[in-house]
């Protein structure tokens, strides 16, 4: 599975990628600083597509919210699973994002425990049937 991270924290991504890799679920991790970058990626034809994108909302340059709308305007990447990862857990944030097309919304733990077991869900979830099945009941995703 690919997952491509954009966060402009460097703790947060070092964290989302020790996490990852303690899931001993084969992987691959791409990490970007910020939307700029994670844009730049997805439109490079050398590049091949991630399975799933964890989006921060609030970062430098493009944000979360830009990227997202950017991606579901576009024919070629409007099919991504896109999973919001914020500090965020305003009601605001959480239905803007819903409207928008993200197909999960994950507030960030501070537990590395809590991190892990949201990234196993994360990854060892149905995506064709979450991203069919879109409704604001599992749009949250809580431990």
């Amino acid at each position: 599975m690919h997952i491509i991270l954009a966060d402009d924290d460097e703790d947060d991504r070092m964290f989302f990628k020790d996490a990852i890799y303690e899931l001993k679920v084969k992987t691959k991790v791409t990490l970007v600083n910020d939307g700029v970058e994670m844009m730049d990626y997805l439109n490079n034809p050398d590049n091949t597509l991630p399975n799933v994108i964890f989006l921060d909302l609030n970062m430098p340059r493009k944000n979360g919210m830009e990227c997202l709308k950017e991606i579901r305007s576009n024919s070629v990447l409007k099919n991504l699973s896109i999973a919001i990862y914020s500090t965020s857990a305003s009601e605001e944030d959480i239905e803007e994002t819903f409207v928008k097309g993200a197909n999960i919304y994950i507030k960030k733990p501070n537990d590395f425990n809590e991190l892990k077991k949201i990234l196993s869900d994360v990854i060892h979830l149905n995506w064709q049937y979450h991203t069919s099945g879109l409704n604001k009941d599992n749009f949250m995703l809580s431990i």
